[in-house]
């Protein structure tokens, strides 16, 4: 198996409200909404989709009633410690919850967490070292 992840399906509760963070807040386009499910434009990388919580967690053979932290986080990397904050801002207008404000990290980055609607955890980060970065934007 390949380090590789073909897409990023996220169960949520509401579909609709899903939808308006991600694009009205975000700024997201969908490539694909097939009711039960829908899929997000990837610029090129994995893509990252939603479906019920209820329709995922059967397909997958768990239970939809999963709580606290998952250990599952999204990393979000930019090129400037002013395009966090302004990923925070555009997230927290959208609805999102601050979990950690913007401000330095232990490691001598740049970032700030938030939760979405359904509570998947994005770290936004920078970081003036890393010169071979996966970079979001």
């Amino acid at each position: 198996m390949k380090a590789h992840v073909s897409s990023i399906l996220l169960s949520v509760r509401d579909m609709e409200r899903a939808k308006r963070f991600y694009t009205d807040g975000l700024g997201w386009k969908i490539e694909n909404d097939y009711g039960v499910s829908v899929f997000f434009e990837s610029d090129g990388a994995s893509p990252v989709g939603f479906y019920g919580r209820e329709g995922l967690a059967q397909q997958v053979g768990t239970s939809p009633d999963g709580t606290g932290f998952s250990g599952v986080v999204l990393t979000y990397v930019v090129r400037s410690e002013a395009r966090v904050d302004e990923v925070l801002a555009e997230a927290e207008k959208a609805g999102a919850t601050v979990l950690k404000a913007a401000g330095a990290l232990p490691w001598g980055g740049y970032g700030a967490t938030f939760a979405d609607p359904d509570g998947y955890i994005w770290s936004l980060g920078y970081s003036a070292r890393g010169k071979d970065q996966r970079y979001a934007e």
